[in-house]
């Protein structure tokens, strides 16, 4: 059951990879990216999961990933700071699910000389699980990227080390105040390095979940990565957008301003208005049909009074001032027509402004509207049936701060 599983999302993955279109100027600008995606996609088709120990410089990181190999594989020395570049070596572990355990060392979040930040920025984003390393209480930085990893989706298991410092109490006080300071939302684990016990804790979870947590990883992977082609791509769609609203705000205020028919007024606005949020529909990828053009209008006007009275009332006034200073013009010897040139240049102020707040309603409404396709990463994750209250957790968690940090409305026209 767990191998279709497992399976079944890698192809569900590599389906919705194949089906993205990328221009060159995105392969360019996101190509660490995507390197580091098409890495992961090959982890979860493999079967192979990455485990990777983070913390601050000296807590002993290398020191715990030998505990676990029994082998001095990882240098470690007593100046902190020994760790300066990734190191990765291979775990064998008994009755594994998995087809290979990748343990990666990195350097103390706090150590300044990091060779390849680009690469310890990789590792973060591409760990399966993150064994958070301390020697003692947690201090506000630690706790900060704790905090930080957990909102990026990552599954944390923190590692007491160096526990030989500490008498009993002292230790039962120090994993008291850690599990006082850590998310009340989250049961995070608090694992002492002492003889198996980390290892044997460690062999459990990967047998459990070890296939869980890679295919997470790998769907928000891919989730991180298509945000970021998205904002991209709005980005693009908003400089256009704001172009086709300006070019139909010029007509429809040179249309209004010329032309003193009442009804010909208003139905050429309602005719360009529903053209701009068609042709708004097509940049932003949705194709709008004629009676939801239509709909998305009235809805906009309906919910925004402004602009409901500008483009009926307040047009519908001018334009009958307009016709009374027309058809008065021969009996005053043309005197009345002077009002005319200023009430048509007010007219075509407030076709241009009424005409860019129903550009910008209607971008918003229309990128609301959209929907994704039923392979996008998100729409996976959700779709995933998961037994452990925990593993519901680490997807909330992940989806909140995913829509607090991924508000795309700042990015429309």
């Amino acid at each position: 059951m767990k191998q279709f599983k497992i399976n079944k999302n890698y192809l569900l993955l590599k389906n919705w990879w194949e089906s993205i279109d990328l221009t060159n100027y995105e392969k360019s600008l996101l190509n660490r990216e995507i390197i580091s995606f098409n890495q992961q996609l090959f982890r979860l088709k493999e079967k192979k999961i990455r485990i990777g120990v983070y913390g601050k410089s000296g807590v002993g990181k290398s020191t715990v990933l030998n505990s676990l190999l029994k082998k001095d594989l990882y240098k470690t020395d007593i100046i902190n700071g020994t760790t300066r570049e990734i190191q990765a070596e291979e775990w064998n572990i008994r009755d594994k699910t998995l087809n290979g355990i990748e343990l990666l060392d990195s350097p103390g979040f706090d150590f300044c000389d990091i060779k390849s930040p680009d690469k310890v920025y990789s590792f973060i984003n591409h760990t399966d699980i993150i064994l958070f390393i301390v020697s003692g209480d947690l201090n506000r930085n630690e706790l900060n990227e704790i905090k930080s990893l957990i909102k990026d989706g990552k599954k944390i298991i923190v590692i007491l080390n160096k526990i030989d410092l500490f008498n009993k109490i002292e230790l039962k006080e120090i994993i008291e105040s850690i599990k006082f300071k850590l998310p009340k939302d989250l049961n995070i684990p608090i694992i002492t390095n002492h003889e198996n016990n980390l290892k044997n804790y460690m062999t459990k979870i990967i047998n459990k979940y070890g296939e869980i947590f890679l295919t997470l990883n790998s769907l928000q992977s891919a989730d991180k990565l298509f945000l970021q082609i998205k904002e991209q791509r709005l980005k693009r769609r908003q400089k256009l957008a704001q172009s086709t609203i300006g070019k139909f705000s010029t007509i429809k205020a040179s249309t209004v301003a010329l032309n003193p028919f009442i009804m010909f007024d208003i139905a050429g606005s309602f005719a360009l208005d529903t053209a701009l949020i068609r042709e708004l529909s097509k940049i932003y990828g949705l194709n709008l049909k004629g009676e939801s053009t239509r709909k998305i209008f009235k809805n906009i006007s309906i919910n925004n009074l402004f602009l409901g009275v500008t483009q009926v009332g307040v047009n519908t006034s001018f334009n009958l001032i307009k016709k009374v200073i027309i058809l008065t013009a021969p009996f005053t010897n043309g005197l009345s027509l002077l009002p005319y040139g200023p009430i048509a240049i007010i007219q075509a102020v407030i076709a241009v402004y009424s005409t860019k707040i129903l550009g910008q309603l209607a971008a918003k409404e229309i990128f609301i509207r959209s929907k994704a396709s039923f392979i996008e990463p998100a729409i996976m994750l959700q779709k995933m049936n998961f037994n452990d209250p925990e593993i519901f957790k680490h997807i909330n968690i992940y989806f909140s701060n995913r829509n607090l940090n991924n508000n795309f409305v700042s990015i429309l026209p």
